[in-house]
């Protein structure tokens, strides 16, 4: 689709190439990556470039549906889910060839009423505590498994809750996940795919690498904690472009937007900007957020409506109807500063820019 908005997110393929390289040198050549390109690549859409993703072997997703849909663009390699699916998603599993997770014995038991081979990781909940076969019961749910001819146990994973804050925790969720893999070895012999890792992992123990890795927001050129940088260095994909498309002089005393939460205090300049929180922009930027217009900070005043917001640009020169602005830049506002600001992480500002929003590739 020609874009014809605006309003842009613009992404750096050689950028998003830079960070993979990064990341390599960091594990080694032994060590293979499947990048999480689940919620769209975290919003950037390169889960849409298939001569990005051929590079990999194996893919992360979250969901059965996202794996569909890189099926019908044309993706072959392979894909992995990292949530156990529905019961009723075995159907799309099987069609599409995916490779899930699983954890649940009565999961299990519905992939094994199928004639056709289905790939399976076994997730263990090392101290997560979200999803996982606790780690006494590795051995009874292989078993389980191994009673049905279809599935094939293709890997062992497990999910680092605090790799970026706790050292000791980690050091004991390692300890556990080891363990588990040994014993699962006892009985699968080499097992294809042993992972845990993911960005905070990758950058803070190097000997959690096993033969895989799930690099995420670290890909994407962004912070997985506050050190990321000093471990890293990397190039941020994204820029939030958009441009001014209405720009008034109003009185002092005029008031700004919905609920007059905004009344200028001087003779000021306003810009109107045309996205809003149905884009994805936090609607907590209201009368505290900025964006960058001719390289300088403009404060967003009033309410963020759903498509569009004002800022003040009284003290900034040339600015016009047309005019390129930047929610952020990656230099003068980052996206971390605008997850601080919010009281967030970068991970959901990014993911959360809409569907509406055009993805602008170069």
């Amino acid at each position: 689709m020609e874009i014809t908005r605006p309003t842009k997110m613009i992404i750096d393929l050689n950028a998003f190439n830079y960070n993979v390289e990064q990341i390599k040198n960091i594990v080694g050549k032994d060590v293979k990556l499947m990048p999480a390109v689940k919620a769209n690549g975290y919003g950037t859409y390169i889960n849409k470039i298939n001569f990005i993703l051929n590079q990999f072997d194996i893919l992360a997703l979250a969901i059965v549906d996202e794996g569909v849909d890189l099926r019908k663009q044309g993706y072959e390699k392979e894909i992995f889910i990292l949530n156990q699916p529905d019961k009723e998603e075995i159907e799309k599993i099987i069609k599409y060839n995916i490779t899930i997770g699983v954890s649940d014995y009565s999961f299990i038991e519905e992939l094994g009423k199928k004639e056709e081979k289905i790939k399976v990781h076994i997730e263990v909940d090392t101290g997560m505590g979200r999803t996982g076969i606790t780690p006494k019961n590795i051995v009874e749910f292989i078993e389980k498994i191994e009673q049905y001819s279809n599935i094939e146990i293709e890997g062992i994973y497990t999910h680092l809750s605090s790799a970026d804050i706790d050292v000791e925790y980690t050091k004991e969720q390692l300890e556990k996940f080891e363990n588990s893999v040994s014993k699962a070895k006892e009985f699968l012999g080499e097992i294809k795919y042993i992972h845990c890792s993911a960005s905070n992992g990758i950058l803070h123990f190097p000997y959690s690498y096993n033969n895989l890795v799930r690099p995420g927001i670290i890909l994407y050129g962004y912070e997985a904690g506050d050190n990321t940088f000093e471990k890293i260095n990397l190039k941020p994909v994204a820029k939030l472009k958009s441009k001014v498309t209405f720009l008034k002089e109003v009185d002092k005393n005029t008031s700004i937007s919905y609920s007059r939460k905004f009344i200028t205090d001087k003779k000021s300049k306003i810009a109107t900007i045309p996205v809003g929180y149905a884009d994805g922009i936090p609607r907590a930027l209201s009368n505290k957020g900025y964006v960058v217009i001719n390289n300088k900070k403009a404060p967003i005043i009033g309410s963020i409506c759903m498509d569009s917001f004002m800022v003040d640009v009284t003290d900034i020169e040339n600015v016009m109807v047309g005019t390129d602005v930047y929610l952020w830049d990656n230099d003068i506002i980052t996206l971390e500063s605008i997850a601080n600001l919010v009281g967030t992480i970068n991970y959901e500002i990014l993911s959360t820019i809409s569907y509406r929003v055009p993805r602008e590739f170069i």
